[in-house]
């Protein structure tokens, strides 16, 4: 410890601890699909208020009219850009005033929120995320 002391590199040590000890934490707490319902799929019927094509998820603001006609803003968390444009996806495919159903997993919250699984357009498309579709099928999150 005395020769490190003298190299200066205690500190360096420290840092290197606390750089190990928290970036693998925030990184699955980013990550985590657990704050998500796996058992359970919501079908949202309504009109697209944003479509938000960033990193590190593209995601989907939707005004939905609930079951006493008021409309409520549901988040929609999707997967990366980068990863959506493999799957076929582009930036303009969802637009402002788009009537859509979007298929969820709910928050476990209760919030007015979910993860992505499938979107239909206007236009009658289908589109999924092979993510949520992988996690599934393989046992990773239980359902």
């Amino acid at each position: 410890m005395a020769v490190l002391k003298k190299l200066g590199l205690v500190s360096g040590v420290a840092a290197l601890a606390i750089v190990v000890l928290l970036v693998p934490e925030s990184a699955v707490a980013h990550h985590s699909p657990v704050m998500f319902d796996r058992a359970k799929r919501v079908t949202l019927v309504g009109t697209v208020k944003e479509f938000s094509w960033t990193n590190p998820h593209a995601s989907i603001q939707l005004s939905v009219p609930n079951a006493k006609g008021a409309v409520e803003t549901w988040g929609v968390e999707m997967n990366s850009p980068n990863n959506l444009v493999k799957q076929g996806w582009k930036s303009n495919i969802v637009k402002f005033g788009d009537k859509v159903s979007v298929v969820i997993n709910p928050l476990r919250t209760g919030e007015h929120g979910g993860i992505f699984v499938s979107i239909k357009l206007p236009d009658g498309r289908v589109l999924g995320d092979k993510w949520t579709e992988d996690i599934e099928s393989k046992g990773v999150v239980s359902k």
